[in-house]
């Protein structure tokens, strides 16, 4: 079959199934967004903490940083690296940013690479080598999967959040000098959390390294907003963080030991092979992790990154009590089942005035599909009312 007639019959099939996904142009608008002619609250971003709609929009980044960092450490052009990390484009604003990771996390060294998918996509070909064994959840990103297709190292999944089911696959896999466990602490489709201390148990007990991914609970929780391990004082050996969701800017670290760092500079593609951040958005990030730890700008009146994280804890919980939905985290699942069923809750939740997203199969297995709220600080008790309604509305 050609190409074309391939591809077309493909999208006809996707069609038919309600799989077909497309680009819809909106216009964000802090907590909104505008979308042919309507205005919608928008419940299906990963702006956690509300900072796009924020007082820090407006924050002289340039001024911030030559106060906090020093001027000669800025570049002169913000909008453009045009180089990888390792020919030019390694600006002084990655130290100023990794520094800050640093301090977040005592001890351990930072590397920042221009988003999540990427981290993901090379941690494991750089680390596990043949011989070498990964268990993964089973609802681990696709990121990690398409990270775990290009490494040497022999992997499996197993039941999600089953440890006892881990279990019996470390036993198995006794004698195996290098075992990876990778997880994440909150999950993106669900929202629940990750059972920590149980894998810290497991940990001390058959010596794995364990990999979380810390990106939808970097920025939300833990101390000074330093995710959920830290929470639960679970120790991993890579740590993924991402600043494009509650941070409200772009790129993502991995948290590790040093010398893994010095390695990972010289073994990790996507780190090698792809053009470095802009300036301005390094200080975006640097700005926020900043806040984090300080708090410095509640002097002049903007809301404290701690009150943030007080004020989605109180939402979640809000909606929960309004709507019977057990909620984990600020990402609130209503289960569907099919897609046509997602489609249509939808279609009944925008017509109230409300920016839901479904989510299908293949993003989820077949006979899954569900509509995945998401909620922020900077929503009002309103605004959660409104959610709550279109909620049990749609029951």
């Amino acid at each position: 079959m050609k190409l074309t007639e391939r591809v077309r019959t493909s999208l006809a099939e996707l069609e038919s199934a309600g799989n077909l996904r497309q680009l819809r142009e909106v216009r964000p608008e802090g907590l909104h967004l505008w979308h042919a002619g309507r205005r919608y609250l928008n419940v299906s971003s990963n702006d956690y903490l509300g900072l796009s709609a924020s007082a820090y929009n407006g924050v002289k980044l340039r001024d911030y940083a030559e106060r906090t960092w020093g001027a000669e450490r800025l570049s002169s052009h913000p909008h453009g690296n045009p180089a990888s990390r390792l020919m030019t484009g390694n600006s002084g604003e990655y130290g100023i940013l990794e520094e800050e990771l640093q301090a977040l996390f005592p001890g351990r060294a930072a590397l920042v690479l221009g988003c999540g998918y990427m981290v993901n996509c090379g941690l494991l070909p750089a680390l596990a080598e043949k011989g070498d064994l990964v268990l993964a959840d089973k609802l681990v990103h696709a990121s990690i999967i398409e990270g775990l297709g290009h490494t040497a190292a022999e992997w499996r999944r197993f039941p999600h959040n089953d440890m006892a089911a881990l279990e019996k696959r470390l036993q198995a896999a006794q004698g195996v000098e290098n075992v990876w466990v990778v997880v994440e602490s909150v999950y993106s489709m669900d929202g629940d959390r990750a059972p920590l201390e149980e894998l810290a148990r497991l940990k001390d007990q058959y010596g794995f390294l364990l990999y979380v991914d810390e990106a939808h609970s970097f920025g939300t929780c833990g101390p000074m907003g330093s995710g959920l391990c830290a929470e639960r004082n679970v120790a991993a050996d890579l740590l993924v963080c991402t600043f494009g969701k509650a941070l409200a800017g772009a790129g993502a670290a991995v948290i590790c030991e040093p010398l893994l760092r010095d390695y990972l500079v010289n073994r990790m593609r996507p780190l090698i092979f792809s053009t470095a951040l802009p300036p301005e958005t390094l200080l975006w990030d640097a700005m926020v992790l900043h806040e984090m730890r300080t708090e410095s700008l509640q002097a002049q009146g903007l809301p404290g990154m701690e009150g943030l994280r007080l004020q989605l804890a109180d939402n979640i919980s809000l909606l929960s009590s309004l709507t019977g939905l057990r909620a984990e985290s600020q990402i609130i699942p209503i289960p569907c089942g099919s897609n046509e069923r997602a489609l249509a809750a939808a279609a009944a939740g925008r017509e109230a005035g409300l920016w839901l997203t479904p989510i299908r199969h293949p993003t989820v297995p077949v006979g899954t599909a569900r509509i995945r709220l998401s909620l922020n600080a900077g929503m009002s008790k309103r605004h959660i009312q409104q959610i709550a309604d279109i909620c049990n509305k749609l029951g």
